[in-house]
């Protein structure tokens, strides 16, 4: 990762360790105005069911700091309604008429109870791990590229946890903690200190290292805010 700290929104804890964050407002962010503020010292995006914060695709407010490859990524979020995420190793794909578009890995959450937790790739080969799964991904070779993008094999090889207990975990409307691992092709989610999923995607044509963001998805109206983000990396 090379952050440009120059941004100032990224505040340096120690070596290896950034604050991406400033709790005050969007510096070193980059998103649709309109549907990402700073309410109560937490990044808050927000959409309606019209005018000027409806949205007519899934959107994202893009960390301006640079790209990311191996790393861990904490943050707390809270959600009222609907679903929303992280990307991570991620690149824009278009600007977008509701703001700009994204592809990539995503650590899932929502306000319901099936896809917290859960690694999701946008704009690609959609679920790559159910909530309490350990799988492992493969290319399939010599095969067209399908509505969920490039062809590919998932594997559940083991579980981590149950997906019922670790749901009861997860406060409803409430603030909780998200952690993602990324190591090569190793990639590994958490929430609460409970661990969701374990992925070792063999693919060579995954994603290695690019940006991060925050998303907001369409449809009904929804809230998401996120806190405390925090990257460690071992630069």
């Amino acid at each position: 990762m090379k952050p440009f700290l120059c941004l100032l929104a990224a505040a340096s804890l120690h070596a290896g360790e950034v604050q991406l964050f400033n709790g005050e407002d969007l510096t070193g962010w980059e998103g649709n105005a309109k549907l990402w503020s700073v309410e109560d010292g937490a990044i808050t995006g927000r959409t309606t069911d019209d005018g000027e914060q409806f949205i007519k695709h899934n959107t994202f407010l893009i960390w301006k700091g640079g790209t990311v490859s191996d790393f861990e990524l904490t943050f707390k979020y809270r959600i009222e309604k609907g679903n929303s995420g992280v990307q991570y190793r991620s690149k824009v794909l278009q600007p977008g008429e509701s703001g700009p578009i994204l592809t990539g890995y995503q650590a899932d959450f929502e306000a319901g109870k099936r896809f917290s937790g859960i690694l999701y790739e946008e704009k690609g080969r959609g679920i790559l791990a159910k909530r309490g799964e350990k799988t492992t991904i493969e290319a399939v070779e010599n095969a067209p590229a399908g509505k969920k993008g490039p062809a590919h094999k998932v594997t559940v090889t083991g579980k981590v946890g149950d997906s019922d207990a670790i749901q009861a975990s997860i406060k409803h409307e409430d603030w909780n903690e998200y952690t993602v691992i990324a190591k090569g092709n190793h990639l590994q989610h958490f929430i609460n200190g409970k661990q969701t999923v374990d992925v070792t995607d063999n693919d060579p044509k995954a994603a290695k290292s690019g940006v991060l963001a925050l998303q907001i998805h369409r449809g009904p109206a929804m809230v998401v805010q996120f806190k405390d983000i925090v990257l460690k990396t071992e630069d």
